[in-house]
């Protein structure tokens, strides 16, 4: 039977760490989020408040990675919606919404995936925001972007790089999503 302290004692070793004490347990986390860039037009005002047409609102989004260093990743969440009518454009909003990532003792391949696919998902409702916001800012009633999954759209676009390059396709993609 094992006393107190040797409980103690095996309570108080950390598995993960390694013979030097250094610790080897793979840890990912949002450093920093910011707006990198901001753009808001509205290039046929005033007169495009008069107009009665319902717009044609495109939305498309774009994710980047570019790395820091060897612990950190910023992640940049592009996004560019426009509403055009018959008449002309209503409003342009560019933003560029990014994060400093930090990952440490992960696998290529899980911070692959972390960063084109889980940062993203908890950049979006900030970015969605803000894009709301220019939007009713610009004096146009508020849009409201619906969630996206950017798991599914991750593991598609995986799928699809996988049948264009056939079966020797590189398990980790490379640069943008």
């Amino acid at each position: 039977m094992a006393d107190e302290n040797d409980v103690l004692t095996d309570l108080n070793m950390d598995p993960a760490a390694g013979a030097n004490g250094a610790d080897n347990r793979p840890t990912v986390g949002v450093i920093n989020q910011y707006i990198k860039d901001l753009s808001v037009e509205n290039p046929n005002s005033p007169g495009s408040f008069q107009w009665n047409e319902q717009p044609r609102v495109d939305v498309q989004v774009n994710i980047g990675a570019n790395k820091v260093n060897d612990e950190i990743t910023e992640v940049e969440l592009k996004m560019t919606v426009r509403a055009d009518g018959d008449k002309g454009n209503l409003y342009l909003i560019e933003l560029a919404y990014c994060g400093l990532i930090g990952i440490r003792n992960l696998p290529d391949e899980h911070a692959h995936a972390f960063l084109f696919a889980e940062a993203p998902r908890l950049l979006f409702p900030f970015a969605r925001a803000i894009v709301s916001d220019a939007v009713r800012d610009a004096g146009f009633p508020p849009l409201l972007l619906d969630p996206m999954d950017f798991g599914s759209l991750y593991q598609q676009q995986l799928q699809a790089r996988a049948a264009q390059q056939g079966e020797n396709a590189p398990a980790v993609p490379t640069g943008d999503a």
